[in-house]
């Protein structure tokens, strides 16, 4: 029997270790949490949503800044400051430049035979570089629109494409629109921020949520340190959005 090249077949089903519906991808290493630091700017609304899916979905996130050239060195530092609760969580983050391929290098040697798929705002610059980090096709790239001040979606389908240095990227359309994950109760919402852990210790009542309650660990952290300020603010603003979601189907 002669077979066309075109005919594919499924010749094993291997255990799945996690999956994503919207887009629907499964088994990937990495969520590649892809943001620009300016032209767009960095939304970090968007930038706590990706990384509760990434917990949610059992997806090992890294982030990665691009156009770190466009920052002066005092924005630099600034932004370095923001992202400094990234540690407390084992977030490993990245800046990089796909304009003059600063840490590209290095981002290769940590994506390097593994499967992975990105996430983030269009206009960032995701496929200027996965042109380069891949050589099966060259993608549709798009600038930024001046008035509104984001990119053109690009990515019209879901393909694995071969890494240069071994692995696969899936070119994957629909993650710039990811919204909160099907989280059943406050204990599961709760577990998806680790930052909170060692504060909780501190906190009057063991059922405390860290919004409306007089002692609070998480509260006075948050308080006192208000660079990070608004990690707490999606926390709570999110919580609100998943009670009236609780209400809705349980009340």
């Amino acid at each position: 029997m002669l077979f066309s090249p075109s005919e594919k077949f499924i010749y094993e089903v291997l255990e799945r270790k996690n999956i994503i519906h919207r887009p629907l991808i499964a088994n990937i290493d990495n969520l590649i949490l892809f943001f620009a630091a300016k032209s767009p700017d960095l939304d970090f609304t968007h930038l706590y949503t990706l990384i509760l899916n990434s917990f949610y979905h059992n997806i090992n996130p890294y982030i990665v800044i691009n156009k770190f050239d466009l920052l002066t060195y005092d924005e630099k530092i600034n932004l370095e400051n923001l992202l400094v609760f990234l540690k407390n969580i084992n977030i490993p983050f990245l800046f990089i430049s796909t304009y003059d391929n600063y840490n590209i290098d290095i981002l290769e040697n940590e994506i390097k035979d593994k499967i992975i798929a990105f996430a983030g705002p269009s206009g960032a610059g995701k496929s200027s570089l996965i042109n380069k980090i891949q050589s099966e096709e060259i993608l549709e790239t798009s600038d930024v629109s001046r008035k509104i001040k984001r990119g053109k979606h690009t990515t019209k389908q879901t393909k694995l494409l071969k890494l240069k240095v071994g692995g696969y990227v899936a070119d994957t359309p629909g993650f710039s629109a990811i919204t909160i994950p099907n989280i059943k109760d406050f204990n599961e919402y709760i577990s998806l921020f680790p930052d909170f852990e060692s504060l909780i210790d501190e906190c009057q009542f063991s059922n405390c949520k860290h919004i409306n309650e007089p002692i609070c660990g998480v509260k006075n952290f948050f308080k006192d340190n208000k660079i990070i300020k608004t990690r707490y603010d999606f926390y709570v603003n999110t919580y609100n959005q998943l009670v009236e979601r609780w209400n809705n189907y349980y009340g």
